[in-house]
């Protein structure tokens, strides 16, 4: 319930540095309220409850869990903590922004850049270096759910090509950010020395986990299987205890080609599939490079492994990833179509690596690397991330922005559509992934200047 000392200002766009500045001029109050929709409606002494726990816990801004209304009916929508490592643009505070004023002011007089779109995103990010952004894991307010795409779709939105201008933007104030924090990291990498080849049982090893999956595996083996190379390479299949047909279709693969397709299968009933990457990667069978293969995907024609090995070399990189193209089951394109990532730059790639939710499809990796760095972690989302993270702090990581995978979307995929506990658990852990990143880079940085 408004009062007569409301005042209530309408400044459009919200997402310029021009308007949070305008909105930090005018705020006079303790605290200041940005709403980032028009129809949200207040639960019972919601203002209240915002200002009595921005007061208790001396908060820069407070954000709350809410209700959303979906096609007439009404769901919980529960947000997530923010963390250091919340450092995706796209993080969901909800509508309703509940901010103490000084830190308001404060912030806002750091902003020194004019955005036209990441103005709020530069606010919350300078805010975050002096201040607490606190969650409230109670559903303080209402609002009308005006995005109704599944979650599949919405995760690629920061590719999306009609984006770019809002990324570059969005990167800039991200970096800016790692500076002031002494999480940035410099561009000096080295290249890659590789061992010889005769040190390995193969050139590179298509690494293929899978669970359950007997209408998509035999696609993907034979995918792999009609790679023309001048070099040796196999093909390792994690079945990590498939209780449906799976294991037969690659019995049938495995004693058509033996020298080719082997089939691991692991002592462990506790791996993900990281787990079963680690499988692969420490196995007497895997190859000098190690390329990704998803028991759901394919590669888009039969000469990209001898293209990843040339560019490895070409690169001198200890990671490579590629581009994939969204396709459904029959394989046809399927929106947003060619997911390149070029966001990554070799520039800023392993700092605006921070920034994005994922680094790209198909990952590859020199094998030593890769072993010397321990593996991946052993889940289910986010393991490609985590390494990936980890590797470009040292290490050279090359790109391929041609789409060289096919990616079908099919009502098996794991992250085709998510339920928002679900959504909200894989984010947290990326963002956990990346306050574990920051901590690891500032320790870097500090080392540095403690040697100077």
């Amino acid at each position: 319930m408004l009062n007569n000392n409301t005042e209530i200002y309408n400044i459009l766009p919200n997402e310029s540095s021009q308007t949070i500045r305008q909105i930090a001029e005018k705020a006079a109050a303790k605290y200041t309220v940005i709403c980032l929709k028009s129809d949200i409606l207040l639960g019972q002494n919601a203002l209240h409850r915002f200002a009595q726990i921005a007061d208790d816990t001396s908060a820069g801004l407070v954000f709350s869990d809410y209700i959303k209304i979906k096609n007439g009916k009404s769901f919980p929508n529960p947000v997530i903590d923010y963390q250091s490592g919340s450092l995706r643009d796209d993080f969901d505070f909800g509508s309703l922004l509940f901010f103490n004023t000084a830190a308001l002011k404060n912030a806002a007089a750091k902003m020194t850049e004019n955005y036209r779109f990441a103005g709020l995103y530069d606010l919350r990010l300078k805010l975050s270096q002096t201040h607490k952004l606190f969650h409230i894991s109670e559903l303080l307010y209402t609002e009308n759910e005006s995005d109704s795409r599944l979650s599949g779709e919405k995760q690629f939105d920061y590719v999306n090509p009609r984006n770019r201008e809002v990324q570059i933007e969005m990167e800039h104030a991200c970096t800016a950010h790692l500076k002031a924090i002494g999480a940035l990291l410099e561009p000096n990498l080295q290249d890659t020395v590789f061992e010889k080849t005769e040190n390995f049982p193969v050139e590179i090893s298509v690494i293929i986990p899978v669970r359950n999956r007997e209408k998509t595996v035999a696609d993907a083996i034979n995918s792999a299987l009609k790679q023309k190379t001048n070099f040796a390479f196999n093909i390792l299949i994690i079945n990590n205890f498939s209780t449906d047909k799976t294991g037969e279709i690659i019995d049938d693969f495995v004693k058509k080609y033996p020298q080719k397709v082997i089939q691991i299968i692991p002592q462990r009933k506790d791996l993900g599939i990281g787990g079963c990457w680690n499988e692969a990667i420490f196995s007497e069978n895997c190859g000098r490079f190690c390329a990704q293969l998803d028991s759901d995907d394919l590669y888009s024609d039969e000469n990209i492994l001898q293209f990843i090995v040339n560019e490895f070399v070409t690169q001198n990189c200890a990671m490579l990833v590629g581009s994939y193209q969204m396709v459904d089951f029959s394989l046809k394109t399927i929106p947003p179509g060619i997911i390149d990532h070029r966001e990554w730059t070799a520039e800023n790639g392993q700092n605006n690596a921070l920034r994005i939710n994922g680094l790209g499809a198909p990952r590859c990796f020199y094998t030593p690397i890769l072993r010397a760095a321990g593996g991946l972690p052993n889940t289910s989302y986010g393991e490609d991330y985590a390494i990936g993270l980890r590797l470009s702090r040292e290490h050279k990581i090359g790109r391929i922005y041609e789409p060289i995978y096919l990616c079908r979307r099919w009502d098996g995929n794991s992250d085709a559509a998510l339920p928002v506990e679900k959504l909200n658990a894989n984010n947290f852990y990326k963002d956990q992934l990346r306050t574990i990143e920051l901590a690891a880079r500032m320790k870097i940085n500090l080392s540095k200047r403690t040697v100077v």
